[in-house]
């Protein structure tokens, strides 16, 4: 007889506000290692929440099977893991800038300590090797880079050895090495009889080698389970490459003002470093970017990149102690902070993190002409019409007075992305711009960035693990090791 770890029969979620399109009817065979896959909002996150229980339903049954472990529960056999990029129990006071001040993490856990106790000695060996865990035990979980910190989620559920591991978008923000050890580590782990591997994948086109079946998301409605490779042969069938060209053509036209500032360097650093108690994150970094120049910033995890954009940014209080130059002011001379902010548009994960805010989405796009966390401030009416153009310009305008909280992951990216075009910054620092967001809305955002930078003045700097991401405008690249 068949065993189905999942099965759900005409499944109707409780709760209104997160109800499906249709009724979910879908079984799962204990064998099978699954992707459900959908754009953005198409309601992949939702279905998952239904399997696991966290929305209840009102009608329909639901049914598990977790044979051979000896527990029947959610709790002990299934692990999920959103990569919403949250410290755990450090989140329910976690702000944005508090990763930079050393001040103000007393209170905050190390990676240590929320491992916890662990069982299995050889896996956890195994799994501190593959994700050079040892070097972040004695860190705090805040000061852990994005791509950090999805190796501490990983090695923390796999330790806890689930009969189902179900992970959202997991490749987002590791470096090469990481994806390819994760990739590996994935196909081991599913030649093991007793872990079923679900992904959460918004990227339709990718789909891993080790999975067997696609679950197919879209427009808030559950289609049928299919095999990995048919999936794919309709999808390659199907798919029409999107042309951007009038979008830009937009972009590119809009006025240009001339630059409130009259040096030719934006940016220099010299011999810049930061620590962090023991922890050397940046050491003797030299870095002139001069107007108009468009940078590709890479590094390994943990290298030190966003710490490094932060000195830019001026949210570290380090760079006080720091030789640092920015639009032509020595930083520390009496310049205040949102007199720099003002030429800056600036998205990051920690940025996404920290962005807890329950207002409508028109209304985040809006904060980014004040620099705000939040919206203080009145907006006036062409202020606002400037806000809806660029929700328009991002595929969001008819999301402007949903909130944001209840917006999908990867539509909080788009928001946030229009929130630091908003004000149409001389300094454009996108970290990982396209994180967590589908084929087609990479594609967009990544013509958009293009589009952007080709106008007058215009500086850029970008960070991603994926060479793909990168916009044909780059003109100069740097790269940062990670400090032993």
């Amino acid at each position: 007889m068949k065993q189905y770890t999942f099965r759900m029969s005409g499944g109707i979620a409780r709760n209104v506000s997160v109800r499906l399109a249709r009724p979910v009817t879908i079984d799962i065979a204990a064998d099978e290692h699954i992707a459900i896959v959908g754009p953005n909002g198409s309601g992949k996150s939702i279905l998952v929440d239904m399997l696991t229980g966290k929305y209840p339903l009102k009608e329909g049954t639901l049914k598990y099977d977790f044979s051979p472990s000896a527990s029947q529960t959610i709790y002990d056999n299934v692990k999920y893991i959103a990569f919403r990029d949250t410290y755990g129990a450090a989140d329910a006071t976690y702000y944005y800038q508090q990763r930079w001040n050393m001040h103000d993490q007393e209170e905050i856990p190390t990676v240590k300590d929320m491992l916890g106790e662990v069982k299995d000695e050889r896996l956890m060996k195994d799994l501190f090797e593959l994700f050079q865990i040892e070097p972040m035990l004695e860190k705090k979980i805040i000061l852990l880079s994005s791509g950090e910190l999805r190796k501490f989620q990983l090695t923390k559920a796999l330790l806890t050895a689930p009969r189902v591991l179900i992970m959202d978008n997991p490749f987002i923000g590791l470096d090469v090495s990481a994806r390819t050890l994760l990739l590996s580590l994935l196909e081991r782990l599913t030649k093991w009889a007793s872990v079923q591997i679900i992904l959460v994948l918004s990227m339709l086109d990718d789909i891993p080698s080790f999975i067997t079946h696609v679950i197919p998301v879209n427009e808030m409605k559950v289609s049928q389970k299919i095999d990995r490779n048919s999936y794919l042969e309709i999808f390659r069938e199907r798919y029409v490459e999107p042309s951007f060209d009038e979008l830009q053509q937009r972009i590119i036209q809009l006025p240009c003002a001339s630059t409130a500032y009259d040096s030719e360097e934006v940016v220099q650093l010299n011999h810049v470093s930061v620590r962090y108690g023991e922890h050397t994150i940046l050491k003797d970094v030299d870095w002139t970017i001069r107007q108009g120049e468009k940078w590709a910033l890479s590094g390994e995890n943990g290298a030190g990149k966003s710490t490094l954009l932060s000195l830019v940014c001026a949210d570290n209080p380090q760079s006080y102690a720091c030789d640092i130059n920015l639009f032509g002011k020595k930083r520390g001379t009496g310049e205040s902070i949102w007199e720099i902010k003002k030429h800056i548009g600036y998205v990051s994960p920690e940025m996404h993190r920290a962005y807890l805010k329950n207002l409508p989405a028109v209304e985040i796009v809006a904060s980014g002409l004040h620099d705000s966390i939040g919206l203080y401030k009145r907006t006036y009416p062409e202020q606002l019409e400037v806000c809806e153009w660029w929700m328009e310009i991002f595929g969001i305008a008819p999301l402007k007075d949903r909130s944001f909280l209840q917006l999908s992951s990867g539509e909080q990216r788009l928001v946030l992305l229009a929130r630091a075009f908003v004000k149409d910054p001389e300094l454009l620092i996108l970290d990982e711009p396209l994180h967590g967001l589908d084929t087609y809305n990479r594609k967009r955002v990544k013509k958009i960035i293009e589009a952007f930078s080709c106008r007058p003045n215009k500086t850029m700097i970008m960070v991603t693990h994926y060479e793909s991401e990168l916009p044909s405008t780059i003109t100069n690249r740097i790269f940062l090791k990670r400090k032993q």
